[in-house]
């Protein structure tokens, strides 16, 4: 049974994707294919946070920093959810 009304599954759904409406006309040239794949990373990774409440600049500076020196087999925590759980600091009060 699901613990959420499907009308606001529904909404939140509609709401996620009219970022990719309002944006279509501005990302139509990304400059490559290559270009166009980093973009939908990006963005991906933006959502990501959206949806867990996590401040998606907060995530990606500090992500950005932490990738070149962060052990592989613990990659996972650098995921937005991995993230939020071991590296993410209280907001201030």
């Amino acid at each position: 049974m699901l613990s959420e009304d499907p009308g606001t599954i529904h909404s939140r759904a509609e709401n996620q994707l009219r970022v990719v409406a309002v944006g279509r006309r501005n990302w139509l040239f990304a400059g490559s294919f290559e270009g166009a794949r980093r973009a939908a990373v990006l963005y991906s990774l933006v959502q990501s946070c959206k949806l867990i409440d996590v401040p998606p600049f907060d995530y990606l500076k500090d992500v950005l920093l932490r990738v070149a020196t962060h052990p592989q087999r613990l990659i996972s925590e650098l995921t937005p959810k991995g993230w939020a759980t071991s590296f993410r600091r209280p907001a201030a009060a």
